[in-house]
């Protein structure tokens, strides 16, 4: 996605997403592909996620890469599955906690938290900040 922009509709907040060819976007589940470079306003809330935001299964292989997965499938699955991914993702965030260093406690608490208001797009964030420090831990 090259450009956010936000506009004021009446009393209703609009976000408006630039694509490129090619790109793919999850939207309230359902996965979409992009033939042309695209401009899209979404008028309503919705749970979407977009290129590299998106991580396939088969990438999710460390630890925090399968609790991002895990919230991943929270965040933009339909109604059936969020509910195991619920639970898969707070079995991950206990055992990452467990295998981590004490100074993360507070990421691991904010992951908690988020997690228990429904696991939104703030705590795939608090996920990536997790992958980036287990790369940098491993480097």
């Amino acid at each position: 996605m090259r450009d956010s922009i936000r506009k004021r509709i009446g009393r209703m907040s609009a976000l408006i997403l630039e694509l490129k060819q090619g790109e793919s976007m999850i939207l309230n589940g359902a996965v979409i592909r992009f033939k042309t470079r695209t401009r899209i306003e979404l008028n309503s809330q919705a749970r979407f996620l977009f290129g590299k935001q998106i991580m396939p299964e088969e990438q999710a292989v460390s630890r925090a890469q399968k609790l991002y997965y895990a919230l991943q499938q929270a965040y933009i699955g339909d109604e059936t599955a969020r509910p195991a991914a619920l639970l898969r993702a707070h079995a991950l965030i206990v055992e990452c906690q467990r295998n981590s260093d004490p100074s993360q406690a507070e990421l691991f608490e904010r992951l908690q938290r988020g997690l228990a208001g429904g696991a939104g797009f703030e705590t795939l964030k608090l996920a990536r900040q997790l992958i980036r420090e287990e790369g940098a831990a491993e480097s």
